[in-house]
């Protein structure tokens, strides 16, 4: 997929926001992002964040086990290269890609501080969350941001894994709008077996894409600031 293809652009600062309504196959992603981060190292373009949804499939990061991988629907697998276990992708699901130089500040974001990153990543999601009443919670060696419903169940409702290469990120997160959660069957998500996943749309939440669109880049600047 050439960059520029089914994409429609817009400009905060100096970060670019990209947004594909088709779906997009994984290694044209995979492909997009390592082209745009080598073009953000050299200067020639701006600092990106890509909204897009993929077609079903799994993704295993670099601690990902093969034991945690049933796939009963024989979705296609990809070796992702960023950091976490299996996860799943599929429509609706709102996937940010996350393509910033972290050689510099970004909001209270400090230069090469890859902690306070996540941090930062998992901010903006609980700020998106409660765009649309939805609490969203940090959890102690649990990577993402998850939600307790009424009858005290926890479940993931957003994943997070990103790869930093030369101080360059890339990948990012995925929030559950309106997937189908059943394909999630097929794996043990992030390696975790205690608890489930959820979505907007399972917590009684009538959210479009583009409302999600819309919050993640408002609730933007208020995390990382604007950019220099």
């Amino acid at each position: 997929m050439r960059e520029g293809q089914a994409m429609t652009e817009s400009t905060i600062s100096a970060t670019e926001w990209l947004r594909t309504h088709d779906h997009v196959p994984y290694n044209d992603a995979l492909d997009m992002m390592e082209r745009r981060i080598a073009a953000i190292r050299t200067g020639e373009q701006p600092e990106a964040v890509w909204l897009l949804e993929h077609p079903p499939l799994f993704t295993a990061g670099t601690s990902a086990q093969d034991s945690d991988l049933f796939n009963p629907r024989n979705l296609p697998t990809y070796r992702a290269g960023r950091g976490g276990q299996w996860t799943y992708h599929g429509p609706g699901q709102m996937i940010a890609y996350v393509m910033l130089d972290l050689s510099r500040p970004h909001g209270a974001v400090p230069p090469r501080d890859l902690r306070a990153f996540v941090h930062a990543l998992e901010s903006w999601l609980i700020a998106i969350l409660a765009r649309f009443d939805v609490r969203g919670e940090r959890r102690e060696g649990r990577v993402g941001v998850w939600v307790v419903d009424a009858n005290g169940r926890e479940s993931k409702i957003a994943a997070l894994g990103v790869r930093i290469t030369r101080w360059i990120s890339w990948h990012g997160v995925a929030l559950n709008v309106a997937p189908a959660l059943e394909d999630y069957d097929g794996i043990v998500p992030c390696g975790i077996r205690e608890y489930g996943v959820t979505s907007l749309a399972q917590l009684g939440r009538t959210v479009s894409m583009d409302d999600v669109s819309r919050a993640m880049r408002d609730c933007w600047t208020p995390i990382f600031g604007p950019s220099a």
